[in-house]
């Protein structure tokens, strides 16, 4: 362990420690919270509209690739258990602080605009269950009511991660209950109207596109569905005994989300013909249709919406969480300015990446939901997409790299093939011929959010010049266990 200067020392002792409250319990319903959210509601219906009655199988080798994933995250989170998470990977292996800051901020915004997109989803759904006019995505009344979310999460964001945590255990449970009606409304329909189990074998696409690229055009779309469980990371410093915990909880985590999806687009396919699947509102989501056409003479069509909103909410809350603990952790380490990292001193919570991330999810939903030609959730959860699969070739990288890190002690380590297969996976799933030219927007919308980026980096290195961190990019994190 490397002695701390005495500057670098005053900074850390400035500010209380965040506050460990997340058990493995706590710890397995955010992960499953945060993977079993706005993905499912709001992807189902164009996996399905892609290869029919196989829409099982994207969530399949989605799951697959997340998982590989997942194992290079375990054992960089086990080594370094810092709130950083792939932005300090990319530091230790790579050493560079541009690539540091574009890797961090990379994160930043695909948790914000999931987020944003949440948000969206949430108020479509709420204004759909109230029966009030308007209700269309890029309409005032979905405008306010999401932005109104937003600030709502903020401040429980506020109180504090016991509290958060806790209300995304709430909505975790009723967000399982919803699934479970889908899946049993599936299961019935099969029972009672002889339902075909062939349909789920039968390939069908409403492209001329052979069964290989479309179930790759589905697997990215579904990939959307999947991630959730990476944020977890940034919760590290909140965990209590991360290290023993940590690979345990979020493979399980990662199984039980795989198992209900593949549930759940197999009831899609058992209820709704496949020729009229991709017909069905997205934006709302493809999953109320099934209640309404598998029990039409009970009234869980009319509260099924509001279930979806408190799953819905459940992955902004995440998403937010882990977005202002980034914040938080980047600027600990020098990355971004030190006042992001400041923190309440009764709730132990980091106030300014809370309201930094915040504001700029506000600005976010304005922005999209005023530009009439733009899909929210084909646009922000196409990109959400984009962004992470980028970030996970990177984390994937590191994790091979920092293998000759014998500094640290690991106590995870992950089979070495499942780094190298899971980098040139995520790598090709980010490609062009896994989109629609129509999404190619996604590309336009990731590039915008690295030029400002960019602009953001200049700044900081502006605001921190003469620091001796700036000159290294993160400052050795050892003086954090001091």
């Amino acid at each position: 362990m490397s002695a701390s200067t005495p500057e670098t020392r005053d900074v850390t002792a400035s500010e209380p420690e965040l506050k460990r409250v997340m058990g493995p319990r706590l710890l397995l319903l955010f992960i499953v919270g945060d993977i079993l959210g706005a993905g499912i509601y709001a992807v189902t219906g164009d996996i399905a509209g892609e290869v029919g009655g196989m829409a099982w199988l994207p969530f399949l080798i989605a799951f697959t690739v997340a998982t590989l994933t997942a194992f290079a995250y375990l054992e960089l989170v086990t080594k370094y258990p810092q709130a950083a998470g792939a932005a300090l990977y990319a530091h230790k292996a790579f050493g560079l602080h541009f690539v540091t800051f574009l890797v961090a901020f990379t994160v930043v915004c695909s948790g914000i605009t999931s987020a944003s997109t949440s948000s969206n989803l949430l108020a479509a759904n709420l204004l759909t269950g109230l029966g009030v006019q308007g209700g269309d995505p890029g309409t005032t009344p979905i405008l306010l009511v999401a932005l109104a979310f937003m600030v709502v999460l903020a401040v429980i964001n506020l109180r504090g991660v016991g509290e958060s945590v806790k209300f995304n255990v709430v909505l975790t449970l009723i967000e399982l209950t919803a699934l479970a009606i889908v899946v049993l409304i599936g299961f019935y329909a099969m029972a009672t109207k002889g339902a075909d189990l062939g349909q789920i074998v039968v390939f069908e696409t409403s492209s001329d596109r052979s069964m290989f690229a479309a179930t790759t055009v589905a697997t990215a779309i579904a990939f959307f569905a999947m991630v959730g469980f990476e944020d977890s990371v940034n919760m590290v410093e909140e965990t209590k005994d991360p290290q023993k915990i940590f690979p345990r909880t979020m493979l399980t985590g990662l199984g039980i989300a795989v198992v209900l999806y593949m549930l759940v687009a197999v009831s899609v396919v058992m209820v709704l013909p496949l020729g009229e699947i991709e017909s069905f509102d997205g934006e709302t989501g493809i999953l109320l249709e099934v209640v309404k056409a598998g029990v039409p003479d009970l009234p869980v069509g009319e509260i099924f919406p509001f279930l979806t909103v408190f799953a819905v909410a459940n992955t902004a809350l995440i998403n937010m969480l882990m977005a202002s603990r980034l914040i938080y952790g980047m600027a600990r380490q020098d990355v971004l300015p030190r006042s992001l990292g400041k923190v309440l001193p009764e709730r132990r919570t980091p106030w300014a990446g809370i309201a930094f991330t915040t504001v700029l999810a506000l600005g976010l939903i304005t922005y999209v939901s005023l530009d009439s030609e733009s899909s929210v959730v084909g646009a922000l959860s196409g990109t959400t997409g984009l962004l992470l699969l980028v970030v996970f070739s990177i984390v994937n990288v590191a994790c091979l790299m920092l293998r000759k890190d014998t500094s640290v002690e690991t106590t995870f380590r992950a089979p070495t093939p499942f780094p190298v297969i899971a980098a040139v996976l995520c790598l090709f799933l980010a490609g062009p011929w896994a989109r629609d030219p129509e999404d190619w927007i996604q590309y336009r919308i990731a590039g915008v959010l690295l030029a400002i980026g960019v602009v953001l980096w200049v700044f900081t290195w502006l605001t921190n010049r003469g620091v001796r961190a700036q000159k290294t990019g993160f400052r050795d994190i050892d003086h954090l266990e001091d």
